[in-house]
């Protein structure tokens, strides 16, 4: 079975990593949707969504950087997974759709980052909301760990729990 890295606690700045098997079978548009938990295209939910969550099973929506994050606001309470994908590593739009789906629309499921995922971003996507990640670059949960809680203070606010720098100062 396939694993990815999930982040244990919310993310207060001493985040904790572990390797988990992977429940979902990513399907491909051209594939037959095999039984039990999947994770399907944003094209392909909106086609079958409606069937697929009808029987009583786990679905999530794969979203490329270029496909609009409020086409599943409506959606989303029923949603298991939203992977945002990372089509290269210069392509950041997955952070802020991160944020929206955490922030604007309340999404309260597994947040996961596939594509080109690398360990430098792991800070980035934890304060962003991510708590799934299919890393690129072959990198451990010790790997992953080390990333994110590299720097100590934080100069703006992300969807974690971690104090900005300023208010640290004041207290």
């Amino acid at each position: 079975m396939p694993t990815f890295i999930r982040l244990l606690r919310p993310a207060t700045g001493d985040d904790d990593f572990t390797l988990a098997e992977d429940p979902f079978t990513a399907v491909g548009d051209d594939q037959s949707v095999p039984p039990g938990d999947v994770i399907i295209s944003l094209t392909r939910f909106q086609a079958e969504g409606e069937g697929l969550l009808s029987e009583a099973r786990a679905v999530g929506v794969r979203l490329e950087s270029h496909e609009d994050v409020e086409t599943l606001a409506y959606d989303l309470p029923r949603l298991s997974v939203v992977a945002l994908a990372f089509p290269k590593f210069g392509d950041g739009r997955a952070y802020s759709y991160a944020r929206l789906l955490r922030e604007r629309f309340g999404f309260k499921g597994q947040l996961r980052a596939v594509g080109d995922v690398l360990r430098e971003q792991a800070g980035f996507m934890v304060r962003c909301g991510f708590d799934a990640f299919e890393p690129a670059d072959g990198s451990t949960v010790d790997d992953w760990r080390a990333a994110a809680g590299r720097f100590r203070h934080v100069y703006q606010r992300g969807s974690d729990t971690r104090a900005v720098a300023f208010a640290e100062r004041g207290a």
